[in-house]
């Protein structure tokens, strides 16, 4: 399976592209996570944001694969502990289909884009800033997997 991160914006810090890379890396081939990268649109103070953020849209739905699975980074989708994002993982897996996690920019997803998908997906009730989302997920999906394996990283 693969697990698509489907982001806005590019040019991370270092740290950020590091952190990522070092849990994506520690994932299996069966359970692969590759970032999409979307272009995050330049916004100024007259900026037409209904319009950038139908851009980023039509990016996103572009970079989703046909037959995956998608799921929304979205503040008011589901909070999952580890032990129920492993549950996702296995029904993921179950599916035969890979999957889309889809993260939008500074003003989020647009309401097309949260309705195309399968789940929604909180990762909590604060506002976290966008690169850090990326490490975020990384982590989470790994230590998710490492679960189900009955891998020693995740301690309950």
């Amino acid at each position: 399976m693969i697990i698509r991160l489907i982001a806005v914006g590019q040019k991370m810090p270092a740290w950020v592209t590091t952190a990522y890379e070092e849990y994506a890396r520690r994932l299996p081939h069966e359970c692969h996570l590759e970032l999409i990268e979307i272009p995050t649109a330049k916004r100024g103070k007259q900026a037409d944001i209904k319009r950038i953020m139908s851009k980023e849209a039509e990016l996103i739905k572009q970079a989703i694969h046909s037959g995956d699975w998608v799921v929304a980074l979205d503040v008011k989708g589901k909070n999952w502990s580890t032990p129920q994002l492993s549950e996702q993982i296995v029904r993921w897996q179950s599916q035969g289909s890979n999957v889309s996690l889809l993260v939008g920019g500074p003003e989020g997803l647009t309401e097309e884009i949260r309705e195309m998908a399968h789940q929604k997906w909180s990762l909590s009730n604060l506002t976290l800033p966008h690169p850090l989302v990326r490490v975020v997920v990384a982590e989470a999906i790994y230590r998710a997997w490492t679960v189900t394996v009955n891998h020693p990283y995740h301690r309950e």
